[in-house]
């Protein structure tokens, strides 16, 4: 069955309907949400938020076609009200496997996510969604503002303080590589 008259079926209060979008939707929602909150039970939270929301708001979705955009802008909200929320816990981030073509070293494929994790987890809420929305979604940044419901600059901005803040995680230590300059 094709996607829009699934969501057309969902808004007139068809439940089997919107239980088949919410089941196409829920993985790549979960692993959005794990990216911008970096734990893994507030993501389960703020996806069950997303859905809970998108069902109650759905009869006032305008344009069907854009069901999947609405639905992940619901998500980067709900991912941001829970980081609010909870500011002082934690967080932990499990980032799925990244594919290449040739296998590098197991032990350096390990360092290099964990490098990531650390570099990820400096960033703020507000900052991970849009590099998340940008770079893992693969939205176009407008959209990605419009998404964030935020002008395209403060986007631009976001993005452009978030890549600057990861490139200097990646910088090693100044000190340290003087300290290896004098020992050559």
């Amino acid at each position: 069955m094709e996607q829009r008259e699934l969501v057309e079926r969902a808004r007139r209060g068809d439940h089997d309907a919107f239980a088949l979008l919410a089941a196409g939707a829920v993985t790549r929602l979960d692993a959005a949400a794990r990216l911008i909150l970096r734990d893994r039970e507030l993501a389960r939270d703020a996806v069950q938020e997303a859905l809970v929301r998108a069902w109650r708001d759905l009869p006032g979705l305008r344009d069907p076609e854009r069901f999947d955009a609405w639905l992940h802008r619901l998500i980067v909200h709900a991912c941001i009200d829970q980081a609010r929320i909870r500011r002082r816990r934690p967080i932990e981030v499990e980032i799925g496997p990244i594919f290449t073509a040739s296998t590098p070293d197991e032990t350096q494929m390990v360092a290099d996510r964990d490098l990531v994790d650390r570099a990820l987890a400096r960033l703020g809420p507000e900052h991970r969604a849009v590099v998340v929305l940008h770079y893992y979604l693969g939205m176009p940044l407008p959209e990605a503002a419009a998404m964030l419901g935020i002008p395209v600059g403060t986007a631009k901005s976001r993005l452009n303080r978030a890549i600057g803040s990861l490139r200097r995680s990646f910088e090693p230590d100044r000190s340290e590589t003087e300290l290896e300059g004098r020992r050559l």
